[in-house]
């Protein structure tokens, strides 16, 4: 986790007590599984794997599967976050002997405060209301630490109905004996072994999943096109589990910066999926970053003296054609979102796209968004957003991807790239990509393989037209050609190749819907000025 940072809060005598009587050497069983002959054993990944799918196997039956991931992260989380203090502990003691005091234990080694009777051995040895315990145990580590609130989420532990203690049980068993302390786990084998659970946590819940799972092909690649900087300040305003951040920090790392000077922020609105987000990042070996919860539409949590903050890096794929978004508030929207006009009360992808524009730099600046390819036709105030945002020259390109990459849904979905400042060649000029060709296909899902996302890229950095090509086609549009078909985006309009956009019908009925009470609404008030006119209408 690099290195230790000061206590998260002033230092309890609760607090004091528990260092103390952790003071001692773990139990046997403990010992044991830290070392074989005095050495140190390292799980490998399929090992930890195996481990990990097997912990939510212990709860099959009892809690839908769907649901797996609310209760099997939180216990690995505590599992992680207990062992990580015993690690720290034994290199205090080793540092300091009998020299070793709570205070300095807690300035140089430790990162998070484990209050008395709150370790894992604590639970784990607890014989009846053992979710009595584990409820109460999460609840004074967030108490304790102020940047762990809210990341053991909101299950009811000590509810029987829901998860019997025998499931608890058999789910704590089969993480005891596991060591998750830098010893027997790396940072990138646990932060990989938590990507595996979320993908598998995806596949068992279907639809469900789109709330908090991106498929990483999908965010390598837009994360390789977005190019993130050392020192840069990136922001997922629909952040899920925080993959999106975490694969920033791999891209530069991959580039040989300095991935601790990226300064990360991520907002989320259901709490689970929040809580989730902040275990990745802290797995992932991760310290500076904000992540919180809140509607980002009603209630934006990183903005500053009257106006949204600016980043360098804005990327998200946010729920597609969200309903009762809010429209209301932006009518007299405080934080300056309205960049062209409020999109359709029951459709918020352009609320989405205006608010990520807004939160990006005007020198810097760059944003890529995963949308349904309905935003690139679509009539009514979506179109006329969009003829606004194409005549400020915003949209970069336009990168089709293929059918059925998603959990949540089958239609293509495609990547835009919108930036303030674009490059002198690429001014007034849009760039469509057609990849829908360039995919493994798989019996639930289609994925993009790693020469797939190498092509993709390459062929949106090049930016030289391709028809074709190695399953690639590519096309720089101006805008006046753009004008000409009344700001159509569809990419079948300029790359004649590409499969016809699917019709998003639930967008469409959406757009309907505005549409009728719109003109309802004009009714409405022509009515009232004719029968002041003295007309009966």
């Amino acid at each position: 986790m690099g290195e230790p940072r000061p206590p998260p809060a002033r230092i309890s005598p609760g607090q004091l007590r528990c260092w103390h009587s952790r003071g001692t050497a773990p139990d046997e069983e403990s010992i044991l599984s830290v070392t074989i002959n005095g050495n140190a054993q390292h799980l490998t990944q399929p090992e930890l794997e195996r481990t990990l799918w097997a912990a939510a196997n212990a709860l099959r039956g009892p809690v839908d599967a769907g649901d797996f991931k609310a209760y099997v992260f939180p216990v690995m989380f505590f599992k992680w976050v207990s062992d990580n203090w015993d690690y720290r502990h034994a290199r205090a003691a080793s540092d300091w002997g009998d020299d070793l005091t709570p205070e300095i234990e807690y300035a140089d080694y430790q990162p998070f405060v484990v209050p008395n009777g709150c370790h894992w051995s604590d639970v784990h040895g607890t014989a009846v209301n053992v979710g009595a315990k584990l409820g109460d145990a999460l609840d004074r580590i967030q108490e304790a630490n102020r940047d762990l609130a809210g990341v053991f989420g909101d299950v009811q532990w000590a509810n029987t109905d829901r998860l019997p203690e025998s499931a608890l049980t058999a789910l704590l068993d089969v993480f005891h004996p596991l060591r998750l302390d830098p010893d027997h786990v790396s940072g990138d084998l646990l932060g990989n072994a938590y990507e595996y659970l979320l993908r598998e946590f995806a596949e068992a819940s279907g639809k469900k999943a789109g709330e908090f799972f991106t498929p990483r092909h999908v965010v390598h690649l837009l994360v390789k096109i977005l190019a993130p900087k050392p020192g840069d300040e990136v922001v997922d305003p629909a952040c899920g589990s925080g993959g999106m951040l975490v694969e920033t920090v791999n891209a530069v790392r991959e580039s040989g910066g300095n991935p601790d000077s990226l300064r990360l922020h991520g907002q989320e609105i259901n709490l689970t999926t929040s809580a989730i987000a902040k275990m990745n990042l802290y797995l992932h070996g991760l310290e500076d970053f904000e992540i919180r919860r809140g509607d980002t539409f009603r209630d934006p949590k990183f903005t500053e003296r009257g106006r949204l903050r600016k980043f360098d890096v804005v990327i998200a794929n946010p729920p597609f054609s969200l309903q009762n978004w809010g429209a209301s508030a932006w009518a007299n929207d405080q934080w300056g979102r309205v960049l062209c006009a409020v999109p359709p009360a029951k459709n918020g992808d352009y609320a989405w796209i205006q608010h990520m524009i807004a939160s990006m730099k005007d020198d810097t600046g760059r944003v890529g968004v995963v949308m349904p390819h309905g935003v690139l036709f679509r009539g009514g105030k979506e179109g006329e957003i969009r003829r606004c945002l194409l005549e400020k020259d915003l949209l970069e390109a336009v990168v089709g991807l293929p059918n059925n990459l998603f959990y949540s849904t089958s239609i293509p979905v495609c990547l835009l790239i919108w930036r303030k400042t674009k490059a002198e060649g690429r001014k007034r000029r849009v760039l469509f990509v057609d990849a829908s060709k360039r995919f493994l296909p798989g019996k639930n899902q289609n994925s993009l393989s790693d020469a797939d996302v190498e092509a993709v890229y390459d062929a949106y950095v090049r930016g030289e037209d391709i028809d074709g090509d190695g399953g690639l086609n590519l096309r720089f549009v101006a805008l006046d050609e753009i004008e000409g078909n009344n700001f159509d985006l569809n990419i079948g309009r300029y790359i004649q190749s590409a499969a016809t956009a699917e019709v998003d019908v639930e967008a469409a009925l959406a757009a309907y819907r505005d549409a009728r009470e719109e003109l309802r609404a004009a009714e409405r008030v022509l009515d009232a000025k004719l029968k002041a006119a003295g007309f009966d209408a």
